[in-house]
């Protein structure tokens, strides 16, 4: 079985907000020094969940891909850390501001270079923009099935099966092979890698491929570009009142009539 797993390189999460800075005029998020981007924490869930498929068929391959510029290496190498077998990097001028159907073309062009697979796994969405597109149309964009949200993913004979969040619980799904999951935080905690798979990391070649290398259109490229409108910060708001009184019995009267005032009660 081959695996693909696409992964993105995000900001921490954890940045303190604080150090989020952006340019509103060139409208960017501009990186803090000293503190290294870090795998889309969803995507790394969906390595494991490669991962976790490995260890019940040995038989498996997972191939991780990313598209980015040479910092993505980083998260590459993290994968082949954990287990990946190949790591494969599409890095083009042509790619950037790519929307997430652009981001799906890209993708898509190169998986169909590599050839024959079984299984992709994506994130449910990238922890920056939230979006949760790029999954359902790199799908679209290969003519297979999809499953998103899932919590677990096994692989009987020639078939996906599924167990995918709703509001209520979760429900089972299955698809025939190949097919693409989006997977979702209910999955688990993803493992570490041990300090065999850092020093084999080091060893293994990272495959960068242009989109000359991948036969992509750069003018289906330029028409799905994201044209960000407007960036900023928001800005939040707070007061406090306090509701006094001659005793306590007072104050507590007077703090419920400012409640019932707000709608609150």
């Amino acid at each position: 079985m081959h695996i693909i797993v696409c992964v993105k390189q995000i900001l921490d999460p954890e940045i303190p907000p604080a150090r989020f800075i952006i340019d509103p005029e060139k409208m960017r998020v501009i990186p803090p020094e000293g503190i290294p981007a870090v795998i889309n924490p969803f995507d790394e869930q969906a390595m494991e969940a490669a991962l976790r498929i490995k260890d019940a068929r040995k038989d498996t391959r997972i191939t991780a891909m990313s598209l980015g510029d040479a910092h993505s290496r980083d998260i590459l190498k993290h994968c082949l850390s954990m287990g990946a077998g190949d790591a494969y990097l599409l890095e083009d001028p042509a790619f950037s501001s790519c929307d997430s159907a652009g981001r799906a073309y890209a993708l898509s062009m190169a998986i169909r270079k590599i050839g024959a697979f079984d299984l992709i796994l994506c994130g449910r969405q990238a922890a920056d923009w939230d979006e949760g597109q790029t999954g359902a149309h790199l799908a679209e964009l290969l003519g297979i099935p999809l499953i998103t949200l899932a919590r677990k993913v096994e692989t009987p004979e020639q078939a996906v099966r599924v167990e995918r969040v709703t509001l209520d619980g979760y429900e089972i799904a299955e698809a025939p092979l190949p097919a693409l999951v989006t997977i979702s935080n209910e999955l688990g905690q993803p493992r570490l890698p041990t300090g065999m798979g850092i020093m084999q990391a080091m060893r293994k070649q990272i495959t960068t491929w242009s989109a000359a290398n991948t036969s992509a259109d750069i003018s289906i490229l330029e028409d799905i570009r994201l044209r960000t409108v407007r960036l900023y910060k928001p800005v939040r708001e707070s007061k406090c009142e306090f509701a006094e009184g001659k005793d306590a019995a007072e104050a507590a009267a007077n703090l419920a009539m400012k409640l019932r005032e707000a709608r609150i009660i």
